[in-house]
């Protein structure tokens, strides 16, 4: 597995642990310059042998190359049949809750060559800190319609599962890889990634702003406005980040009702059950400790999301009216450009009017110089010879 890293010491440990519960027999983690001791729980881990630790401290929006780095060493250096890019907060596990991904993989031909996993956003009550492994419990199933109307463009984009290979290209995230796939896992062997996006509104906080301040500092890389970071870098910078990160949460009455969330309280159990057996217990069990999470209260979760929807109606009239004057500008320049060319065709003419009018003057004189000649040729033909 490989894995790229920045302030993660929240749901780190959990996501390790439970990979190697699962038989991955090696971690390959890249640390982008943690700060909150993320950098020296992974140097635990890989004193141990679990993890190979390497270190890139730039921020620039890297993390295409490096974990292509890090999924061709994973063959090259140590001759992986498979191999899983992921995030720190995805949880990687099959279907069929009585296998584990190894048995899953080793029932995979590698003939597949690639295949992808869908992704399941877990939701829950918001809260300040923690990993919200207790808390986030709930199988998002809402609707893109519903996904939209809180400020989420989509659900996540399935993960890419590969062969090992020296050459393959890791791209957008986990999301692609250079491979070309032949199929899918038989559903029996079938997996699916847990994932945790919203964890607390200090991990996400902290990852906006420092997701931002990395495209800032690649001038060459262009993302979409509608890049989901980029919006919420934007508000972030706005002031109403808070208001976003609690409107996209669901409210208790929304979890308890409907068909849009499903209670799925697997990855907590089974996190908790493999304490004693962790190859550091005294990393996992306060990781997955909730008692100081701090979560929302009602109210405030109501109110401050109800205000939250208000500012995205308002910020999406704005791109509305920014759309139209974009529209504007661009009809404006499509216009000049055809007035630009009406000139020069214009110009053209003119230019070769002149050319002509020019040449009409000297020919007719030329004409006129010709028959006086002819003229005169002809009368000196006809003069009578005087005799003698």
């Amino acid at each position: 597995m490989t894995m790229m890293v920045r302030d993660e010491i929240d749901v780190v440990v959990p996501m390790l642990e439970h990979h190697f519960d699962q038989g991955i027999d090696l971690a390959i983690v890249t640390d982008n310059g943690s700060v909150d001791g993320t950098t020296e729980v992974l140097e635990r881990y890989a004193a141990t042998g679990k993890v190979e630790l390497h270190h890139d401290p730039a921020h620039a929006k890297q993390q295409g190359r490096v974990v292509t780095t890090m999924a061709r060493r994973a063959f090259t250096e140590h001759g992986a049949d498979w191999v899983i890019n992921a995030d720190a907060d995805e949880f990687l596990v099959p279907l069929d809750r009585s296998l584990t991904i190894r048995a899953a993989l080793e029932r995979t031909p590698v003939s597949l060559n690639a295949f992808t996993v869908p992704v399941v956003n877990l939701v829950g009550r918001p809260a300040e800190r923690g990993a919200g492994i207790g808390r986030l419990t709930w199988r998002d199933h809402r609707s893109e319609e519903q996904l939209v109307a809180v400020g989420v463009h989509a659900h996540p984009t399935p993960n890419a599962i590969h062969v090992g290979d020296a050459g393959v290209q890791v791209s957008q995230g986990n999301h692609f890889v250079s491979l070309v796939s032949r199929g899918q896992p038989d559903p029996a062997v079938a997996m699916e990634v847990l994932h945790l996006p919203w964890r607390s509104w200090r991990q996400f906080s902290q990852k906006v702003v420092n997701s931002g301040l990395a495209y800032e500092a690649s001038p060459d890389l262009r993302p979409s406005p509608r890049h989901h970071g980029m919006a919420d870098y934007r508000r972030a910078r706005a002031g109403w980040l808070l208001n976003a990160f609690l409107l996209r949460l669901p409210p208790d009455t929304d979890l308890a009702n409907g068909d849009a969330f499903v209670e799925d309280r697997w990855l907590a159990d089974r996190l908790h059950s493999l304490v004693d057996r962790a190859v550091f217990p005294d990393l996992l069990s306060p990781a997955l400790d909730g008692a100081h999470d701090q979560p929302f209260g009602t109210d405030e979760h109501s109110l401050r999301a109800e205000a939250g929807a208000l500012l995205l109606a308002l910020e999406r009239e704005r791109a509305v009216d920014r759309e139209r004057e974009k529209e504007l500008l661009e009809t404006v320049e499509r216009l000049s450009r055809r007035v630009r060319r009406l000139r020069r065709e214009r110009d053209a003419a003119r230019e070769q009017a002149a050319r002509e009018a020019e040449w009409v003057p000297i020919g007719t004189d030329l004409e006129r110089v010709g028959r006086r000649v002819a003229g005169a040729v002809r009368r000196r033909a006809l003069r009578p010879r005087s005799s003698g």
